[in-house]
Order: C-alpha cells, then structure tokens, then sequence
C-alpha cells in the first residue's frame, strides 16, 4: 500500500473493488485512480495508436489516460476516467484498448511500427491503391476505431431530463465559485452552483493552504452548510457543465446515482438544461506538463496531480512504499508539490528545475538548471536522467511530477467562438472578449490563480453580474488566504532525438508536430487535424498550449500569433444515454395521437407511426385473413361508395395579416395572393436550391385570412421555414403566423356518396357542385351548431371532401359520420388505401418529394411563376435543373402477377445494369384492385415521350426483375372528371 499519512477520505468506511480481476480495497472518498495508486497499481491502459503502456497524469475530467471500463455486461460504460470515477463497495472496472493481456499487449508491435505511423499518415495511406479501401482499409480502420468497447446490449440505465432557471449560474465549485455563490446568496438571488466533482472545494482539497490560519476544511464545511441552507440557492455537486448555447442556455449532466452500487430506482444520470440570466465561469486551471524523451511511461503525472493524490487521497503514486519520488519543473508550483510530499512523510528523491536561479524551499535535493532528457521502466517507472549542461545522472525513482505552468480551463468561454487571449505574465491564454453573453470568468480560469486572489474574483465577479440585474449585492469579508505569486519560466519541451509526448492518448509527439510543420500543416486547426492532436477525449486540456508552443517555436512566430483552436461543446465527454434522456423503445420520441385513436382502436385497426403519429394503417374485417385483402376491400369501397379516413396528421398553418398574400406568394412557388376568398389552391414550396421542399394546398377563407397545408413529415419543417421567412426575411410584412395542426380534428369523405353523405350533417349549406366546386373552401356549422371548416379537395381522385372541426370533437364527428353513413356503406380506411388510391390517380407524395426531385420532375415546372419571385424559383431555372429530363411516369407490369418493388432502378431492355445506364427509379408501388395488377410510380429519362415502351424494373439487392411498360401516372380517371362531379 502507499498511503501517506492524513488525506479527506474516511479511513472508517473501507470499500472493496475489483480492477482486471483482482480484489483491491479503498476507502470513502476515494476515486479509482485514488484507490488503484494507493494499492500501487500505475499501469492503467494503452495508449490508442501505439498501445504504449499508460498511466495516471491527471487527477480530474483533463485525464488523457487511465480510461477504464466500469461495471459489466449490459451496464458496462467504456472510457470512463478512473479519476472521476467515484468508488462505492463492489465496483468492477477493467482496463482497455488491448490485446491479449493489459501487461503483453500484442498489438504494442505497432510502437514498433511508428516510423510508418507518423503524423498525416491516415491521409497519406488510405488514398491508395484505390480497390483497397473497401475491401482492407475500412474493415481495419473500424475494427481499430474507438478505445472501449460498448457491450452491443440494450442500456438498463435509466435516465432523466430537467430544465432549471436561475439568476446566476456559478460553474465551478472552488474558492471562485464558492464566495460568487455566497456573495449573491446571500443578496438574495436565486443561485445554482454546479461542480463536476463530488465534494466541493475545487483545489482547496488538493492543497495544504489554511483560510484564517485554520485548515481549509474547516471553511468548506461552514461555507457549504451555509449555502445549502438557503432557500434560494441550490448546490449541485457530480455535475458537469458541458456546453454554452444561445440565450443564457448551458447544458449540465448530473451523475445521480453513478456513485452508488444499488442506484434503488433513481435514474443514473440527468441531462439539465439550465437557463441563466447571468453566469459566473470559475472553471479553474490545468496544470500542463513538459514534453521530453520517453515522458509517458506509467508513473509520470502532472505534479499538481500528485500533490491532490498527496493531499486528499492520502497516496504517493508509487508501485512500492518508500520509492522515491521526483518533480520536474520550471516553477515554484513544482517545489510546493515537494513540500506537500514530504510533509505528509513521502520520499522526494529530488526537484529538477529548470531555472538556473531556483532555490530549494524545504529537505529536498535541488537539481537547478537542470532538465528531464529520459526515463527508464516500461510498466513502471524505474529512473529519469538528468541533464545539466554537457553532465548527465540517472535518479532511481518511482513516480515524478511534471509541472510546466497552468492554462486556464476557457472552454465554456469560449463556445461561442470567442477568442481567448494570450497572458504574458501567465504563460497562457485567458478567456476574451467576444464570448458568451453574461458570462463573467473569474479565479484561476481568468488569471487570477492564487486563493486570495480568486476568493476575491469570484465576489467581484458575482457583484458585477448581480448589479447588471438590478439587485444590489456587497462582496463578504474575505477570509486571509495564500497570495502567493507563481514564478516560472517559458520552458515549453526539452529538446531531442527520442520521442517526447505531446498528446499522450493519440500519441503525438515533438517530431509529429515538426513533421506536420514541415509538410505545412502550420495553421492551428490543420496541425491538430493532421497530427490527430488534441482529438482524444480530453480535447486537448493537457496538450494543446505546449504543442501550440512548439509550433510556435518552428514557426519563428510568437503563441498568440500562432493561434488557438475554437473549443466546442462537450467540454467532457457526455453519453448518448443521457442525451437521449431515456428516450428507448417505444419511448425513442413522443408519439401523437390523433383525435380518432381510441375509436379506430376500438374498431381493430392496425396502427403504423408516420412521422411522429400513430395512423390507422388499415381496419382488418373478421374473414379477411391478410392485410391485401383489407386494402383492396377498402380501396374499392371508396371508389364505389363513400370512405372516412383521419387526415388530421397533416400541417396547418393559420396565415392572418394584411401581407398574407404576399407573404405567401413568397413561400409558394406558384400565385396564391390571387387567390378568391372561398377558394383553395394546390402548391408547392421549393427549396432555396430549387428542388421541391412540400406540397399541399392553401385555402382563402378570408382577405386577410388562409389556412395552408403540408405533407405530416414535412409539417413541423415547414412551420419552421415559414416563421425564419417572416422574423428573418420579410419582418416588415404585416402577417402572423400559428401552427394548428393539433387544433382541429380533420376528416378526409371520399367518394361518388360523400357529398351524400356530408349533406345530411351540415347545416343549411348548399353542396351542389354549382354552389360548392371543386376546390372550394367554406366556414360552416354541422350537426346542429358546430363550427366546421369544409374544404372540397382530393387526394384519391374521387369526389371528395375533408371537412375540419375542433379537435375535442374528431371522435364525435367519426361516430356520427359512421352511423349517418351506414345505409351508404360508409367504409374507414387507413394509409395503406390512402397510398393505393393516391398512386392509382398518380399523386405525389413523400416517395417522390424526396429532397431530389424538381417541379419539372413532377410535371409541375408551370407552377413555378415567372410573374413573381419566390425562395427557390431563380435556383430552380439552373441549366442542369431545368435540363433535367426525368419525368413522373406510371409502370404497369406486362405480366399481371409480377410486382414491381419500390426502390428499384430501370433500365432499358437488353442494356447492363449499372449506373451509366440507369434510366431512373421507382419511387411508389402497390397492388391496384381497380387495374388488376400491381403499378408504380417512377422516374424515367425523357418519360413522356417514351408512353408504351416497356422498360426492366431491377431490384439489385433481391437480384428481382420486372418488365413493365411506361403508362401515364393517372391509372384512374385521367380527365378528372369524378372529383368535379
């Protein structure tokens, strides 16, 4: 064991744990790396590209290496970071990214290999020869991807979603954090301080400072109770804020239950969104490290990690007790970690410091002027060279710490493409101007790094913030604290032929960054595309500065010049789980009902989602024994009689304004500002590109008044367009806009008997074809008083109307259509006949408006006005669009019993079947009981001039042809003549 004396974890609460096998046992408070090194475990994992053997470097979420494998089979969570990782009694991790065992890994041949893996060479590699890489490349390239492996098992887990609203939001839990939390607090406004770790404390817990000459616990335990007994503040330990979004909105993960071995029912992690009107970032510092030969062997961490493992953890991280431990410097924070290793009786075989002018501070031998050129211990570290001028030794030790400076932790900052700034005096870059909205850094992640200095900063910082809001707050007596300032050099890598680690997760090193420098890759974000730098889970937390450094120092150019790279959310690494929100199975996305649910339920109907709606997809009968059966009984009845089907799944937009016209002519491609009160319109939307975007049609029920409608896919998309077009295009148009979709219940009456039908509910309204024409719209009563929208449009080709009442009253109307319609032989239908009647009567629909297709295409180019613009119509008169000569057929089979499937590609006969020779594709395919055969709807080049040619419809995937031969799209009464009878 190598616990030290002291430390913050209960000696009173052991735990026990298993790690690749073995049993180990831990205390309380501790974490997995905690509890590893203190059982003298150094060699956690394997590095990704090279399988070197790896360690512990850090003591926080900035750890490039131990990256561990928690719990087992469907619970199993990879790449968790062993010093977050929070022990509890029976935790079971394993080690990753290896073959065969964690000590022999057998793909470490590719360390071997290295000179052939140097930077760029995915990119110089992989381009030829070119047949590879279907067949060898991509197979390799996946089979090595990722680090863990997840277990290919439903996740048990469950998970949550919140959303939180505060004043002020203070990120980060050390003395920054804890005096903004208490300094607004206490002026009463409502506060959420969130911390990634598990205690607060922040780096109060990873030193030896007292606050009024009294240990800092003693001032962590008060400040804590004082602020979770306040009403208006909430503390939220184990959660990580992750990312910045517009308008105040950060996203958080609270780790609810990870900590606990029986969660006992609670959701293992919650994904909050929290929205604040001011923030306070007191993020804090990470230590970076001092890249030299061989700096990466298991046992080499960063010395302000060791000096937590020291201080809180009670544990020198060497494999065996009394093995000496060095530092490696270039300034005083490196000295401070020996003073903390030996005053908690840990062996400090020596400091290296760089600086000519150091000076030791305790019992410690100083090796001053000094530098790190080499290590020795390929599982463990063993000894380190020493070098000062021309004279070099060799120093038996068991771990050493590596302090080159810290960088503020600017991410959060920064994720809205600000630009932090170079500090001089730091050596490093702090948060600038231009970042998020109402974010105020303060502490160590703006600079101010010793613990006076960011007590104060985060009281300023919270005063500022609150004063912006209006309520007055006054900064608390400060407890005395360390003010210290830091000392060092700019010593960014110590010179050398051997490989020195940048990026120790990816394997980047010194001669990776000089290589991508050679080969021109100088700017920041081709360097770090290049190399792979920076791309590993810590997003570059430990490496990025010093290689930023190294660049700078081939370039001839200072660091700022150089530049940084733009951070982006996570800042640490999230689950799909928990962004998922537990959203699995049935749960995936909320599904909608529509008003008519419970009734076709009732009736047998077999339901199918379309898009987020559950639809009656056809209503079984009791001698039907196949859903054919059902189709062709349901299609035929609507062409004899009258059929009732639930359409209210598609989009409807309330259009109101004086502009509404306008407005619209805008958006559709074809004239709708033209349009007569009473009347309604097909059209069609295009994309800025000029393809179609959606159909539907646009219904005047007033001057200033119209109601559109779209596709159900294409309903919440559209909505969306039509409001950026009216906030963001054309805010000076006098037009509002409102989605009511769920507002009214909408019901399709199909057939020669609909109008039949229809008369006997409504209310004194004439229906004759004279008084109500096809493509009429009108507002009425029915059954006695009941508002109603009448619209007379069809989607199956026959006399048809849909006709819209309030959406509490959909059910009622289905009932009451059903019985009024019973001597009519009224006949429900479901999308499965909504699709057949559609393609016998050649309608597009989402089959064909695929994102891919035109209004030539369709045979629709006339409705593209060229009296008006609108979005997309310049785009759709491109020569290749308007060259474009596939065109919208029917396909018939010449044998009546062959199928036709949807997706195939068509070719003429006699020709071979690959794309230089694919004359198009099928989009729609179904059974006609009306033709006695199967038909399709499809794609050909040059269409309509090729009507009675026979052409093979080929399925590649089934090896399934069909000879069919090209026919109009309108299968069924191509005059349409039944829907304006």
């Amino acid at each position: 064991m190598s616990r030290l004396s002291g430390g913050l974890v209960d000696r009173n609460a052991p735990l026990n744990f298993r790690f690749d096998g073995a049993d180990y046992s831990g205390f309380q408070g501790d974490t997995l790396a905690s509890a590893l090194l203190a059982n003298g475990v150094q060699l956690m994992g394997r590095s990704f590209k090279y399988h070197r053997p790896r360690g512990v470097v850090a003591a926080g979420s900035e750890e490039p290496n131990a990256l561990v494998t928690l719990r087992t089979g469907a619970y199993a969570e990879p790449n968790t970071r062993a010093t977050v990782a929070e022990l509890y009694d029976g935790l079971e991790a394993s080690s990753q990214n290896y073959a065969g065992a964690l000590e022999r890994d057998w793909l470490a041949v590719n360390d071997l290999l290295s000179p052939f893996f140097a930077a760029g060479f995915y990119y110089k590699t992989f381009m030829w020869p070119r047949a590879f890489w279907e067949k060898l490349y991509e197979p390799m390239i996946r089979k090595a991807a990722g680090l863990g492996a997840l277990s290919g098992l439903p996740d048990p887990d469950a998970y949550d979603r919140g959303y939180l609203h505060c004043d002020l939001l203070v990120v980060g839990g050390g003395a920054a954090g804890l005096m903004a939390a208490l300094t607004a607090g206490r002026a009463g406004a409502k506060v959420i301080l969130a911390d990634e770790d598990f205690a607060l404390g922040g780096r109060l817990l990873a030193e030896s400072h007292t606050l009024d000459d009294a240990p800092a616990t003693d001032w962590l335990r008060a400040t804590e109770a004082e602020l979770r007994a306040m009403p208006n503040v909430r503390v939220m330990t184990r959660m990580t804020v992750f990312g910045t979004y517009d308008h105040g909105v950060y996203g958080a993960v609270e780790r609810v239950s990870d900590h606990l071995a029986e969660a006992g029912g609670k959701v293992r992690q919650t994904l909050w969104r929290i929205t604040a009107r001011r923030t306070v970032l007191a993020a804090g510092a990470t230590e970076r490290h001092i890249p030299f030969a061989d700096n990466d062997r298991p046992g080499i961490m960063l010395a302000g990690a060791m000096r937590a493992y020291a201080n809180r953890w009670a544990v020198a991280p060497v494999r065996q007790a009394g093995d000496g431990i060095a530092i490696f410097t270039n300034n005083d924070d490196g000295h401070r970690t020996a003073l903390d290793l030996l005053a908690r009786g840990a062996k400090v075989a020596g400091v290296v410091d760089v600086r000519t002018d150091a000076k030791a501070l305790g019992d410690y031998r100083l090796y001053a002027g000094s530098v790190v050129t080499g290590s020795k211990g390929r599982l463990g570290l063993q000894k380190i060279e020493i070098r000062s001028g021309h004279k070099a030794e060799w120093l038996d030790c068991g771990a050493l710490g590596v302090s080159g400076g810290w960088n503020p932790n600017v991410h959060l900052a920064s994720h809205h493409r600000g630009r932090p700034v170079w500090n001089e005096d730091l050596l490093a870059f702090v948060p600038g101007e231009g970042g998020p909205a109402g974010l105020i850094p303060a502490g160590a992640c703006n600079s101010e790094g010793s613990t006076a200095q960011a007590m104060a900063s985060g009281a300023r910082a919270a005063a500022r913030a609150l004063r912006d809001l209006g309520i007055a707050a006054s900064v608390p007596d400060l407890p005395k604290a360390e003010d210290i300032p830091l000392e060092q050099a700019a010593f960014w890598h110590v010179p050398g032929k051997k490989r020195a680690w940048v990026d120790f997760q990816n394997d980047v090193t010194v001669k990776d960054i000089a290589l991508a420098h050679k080969e021109n890759m100088r700017p920041v974000e081709h360097l770090k595309r290049w190399t792979t730098l920076g791309m590993a889970t810590d997003q570059g937390k430990t490496a990025n500065v010093s290689a930023l450094a190294v660049m700078a120092e081939l370039t001839g150019k200072p660091i700022p010049e150089t530049g940084t790279t733009i951070f982006r959310p996570p800042y640490t690494g999230v689950s799909l789980g928990v962004l998922g929100g537990g959203d699995t199975g049935p749960h995936f996305r909320p599904t909608r009902l529509t008003p008519t649910h419970e009734w076709a339920k009732a009736r047998g109907a077999k339901f199918v989602e379309v898009g987020q709606w559950m639809r009656a997809q056809y209503f079984p009968q009791g001698a039907e024994t196949n859903w054919r059966e059902s189709v062709d009984r349901e299609v035929l009845a609507v062409r004899a009689g009258v059929g009732l089907c639930d359409v209210t799944t598609l989009g409807k937009v309330d259009v109101q304004g004086a502009d509404a016209g306008e407005f619209l002519n805008r958006i559709y491609a074809n004239m709708m500002g033209t349009l007569p009160v009473g009347r309604v319109r097909y059209g069609i939307m295009l994309r800025e590109d000029g393809h179609i975007y959606d159909d539907g049609t646009c219904a005047r029920l007033a001057e200033d008044h119209y109601v559109v409608t779209t596709t159900t896919a294409n309903a919440g998309l559209c909505y969306r367009q039509m409001e950026f077009a009216r906030q963001c295009l054309w805010p000076d148009l006098d037009v509002q806009l409102i989605s009511t979709t769920e507002a009214w219940a909408q019901i399709a009456v199909a057939g020669p008997k609909s109008r039949e039908l229809l008369s006997r509910i409504v209310d004194g309204f004439d229906l004759s074809n004279e008084a109500f024409p096809f493509m009429a719209c009108a507002e009425l009563t029915i059954c006695g008083g009941l508002r109603a929208r009448l619209f007379r449009i069809s989607f199956s080709g026959e006399l048809a109307y849909e006709i819209a009442v309030p959406a509490r009253f959909g059910h009622a109307l289905m009932e009451r259509l059903m019985e009024t319609g019973a001597d009519l032989g009224v006949t429900p239908y479901g999308t499965e006949t909504l699709a057949v009647l559609r393609i016998e009567k050649g309608h597009a629909a989402g089959a064909e408006l695929n994102g891919q297709t035109t209004a030539q295409m369709l045979g629709l180019g006339r409705m593209v006005s060229a009296k008006k613009d609108s979005i997309g119509a310049v785009m759709s008169r491109r020569e290749g669009l308007a060259a474009d000569r596939r065109r919208l057929v029917g396909l018939q089979p010449l044998d009546p019993a062959e199928r036709i499937m949807a997706g195939s590609h068509l070719f003429t006969r006699g020709d071979r079947r690959d794309m230089e020779t694919d004359q198009g594709w099928v989009t729609s395919a179904c059974y006609s009981p009306h033709i006695g055969s199967h038909i399709a709807l499809g794609f050909v080049e040059n269409g309509e001039t090729r009507m009675g040619e026979v052409i093979v419809a080929y399925n590649p995937l089934e090896n399934q042809g069909c000879d069919c031969r090209i026919v109009p799209a309108h299968f069924v009464d191509p005059e349409g003549e039944r829907l304006r009878d």
